[in-house]
């Protein structure tokens, strides 16, 4: 199994619980967002959010990459907002993965909080495209760590 290294700092295992997912296929704006949106939910609260997320019923708030983003009326305060399926399928599987854990270490799930969410940039899978006359141009594709750490509370 390896040792990853986590972006949380005093992590105490006899009161924290964490899961990941290493370089996953997803785009790292989305993966912020998300996070900034679930930091601060409970993970049953966090799961039924994503979960909507995934059908298209509620919107992810775009704080940051928010250019050319169309503005969602369910949204407050931040109109400008997505639907970032891929991504959020991703994030539930990394949140159901942390209530397991959770689970296992003899938290009560419906009582952990999330107190740290990151996406952040991972490996970058380096692809070209053949073009006319011999030449070829690049298409990077970015992958995404994602970091859940949770607190009972």
């Amino acid at each position: 199994m390896p040792q990853y290294g986590y972006s949380f700092e005093g992590f105490d295992p006899a009161v924290h619980v964490r899961a990941s997912g290493r370089e996953v296929n997803v785009s790292p704006k989305a993966a912020r967002e998300i996070a900034v949106t679930i930091r601060g939910m409970s993970v049953s609260k966090a799961i039924e959010h994503l979960e909507q997320v995934a059908i298209k019923k509620m919107p992810i708030a775009f704080r940051r990459h928010k250019l050319k983003v169309g503005h969602r009326s369910e949204l407050q305060g931040f109109p400008t907002g997505s639907y970032p399926v891929k991504a959020a399928k991703a994030y539930l599987d990394v949140l159901r993965n942390l209530e397991g854990n959770s689970e296992f270490k003899g938290l009560d799930p419906e009582k952990v909080k999330i107190i740290h969410a990151a996406g952040y940039a991972g490996r970058t899978i380096k692809d070209y495209y053949p073009r006319a006359y011999g030449r070829s141009s690049p298409n990077f594709h970015q992958l995404v760590h994602i970091e859940v750490v949770g607190k009972e509370v």
